[in-house]
């Protein structure tokens, strides 16, 4: 019975958090800055397939204190490419993972800096079969929490 007891306290002991790696993970969580959009939607209105690529820029600021640094971009469709423009700079087009390869951006973003993301549109791309209300995202990955979504919509005609 004492061996047993020594056995279950053993194992409750090593299963118990250790203090420090806990206070490390709290510390390296939201140490970067943080990511919003002026506008986080966008809706085109109707637009045609024959009248080619429409385009739409969001603004993105860090709006916290510190850096913060983008990580990766990437579209919810292939009908879909995003540029980063920092600075002068521009990252990509970037498209949709698992079409094509999503490099690391690794883009620092300092405290109250603004970017602009472009968002290209290829009405097109899915055919004839393509018509109808659309709906697509861009997210934008960051060390600055939670990913930053931005969405647009439209109502594709022929």
């Amino acid at each position: 019975m004492i061996i047993a007891i020594g056995v279950l306290g053993g194992i409750t002991w090593l299963a118990q958090p250790d203090a420090q790696t806990n206070n490390t993970a709290t510390a390296l969580q939201g140490t970067g800055g943080r990511l919003d959009a002026e506008e986080q939607s966008f809706d085109f209105g109707t637009i045609s397939m024959a009248a080619g690529d429409v385009k739409h820029e969001f603004t993105i600021n860090n709006t916290e204190g510190s850096d913060v640094t983008i990580d990766k971009m990437y579209t919810s469709c292939m009908c879909t490419t995003a540029t980063l423009n920092v600075g002068g700079k521009k990252f990509g087009p970037y498209g949709m993972p698992g079409h094509g390869f999503i490099p690391k951006i690794s883009q620092t973003i300092g405290p109250n800096e603004k970017a602009t993301i472009e968002v290209v549109f290829d009405p097109a791309a899915h055919g004839p079969a393509g018509v109808g209300r659309i709906q697509r995202v861009v997210t934008i990955e960051s060390d600055g929490g939670q990913p930053l979504e931005l969405q647009f919509a439209a109502l594709v005609t022929p």
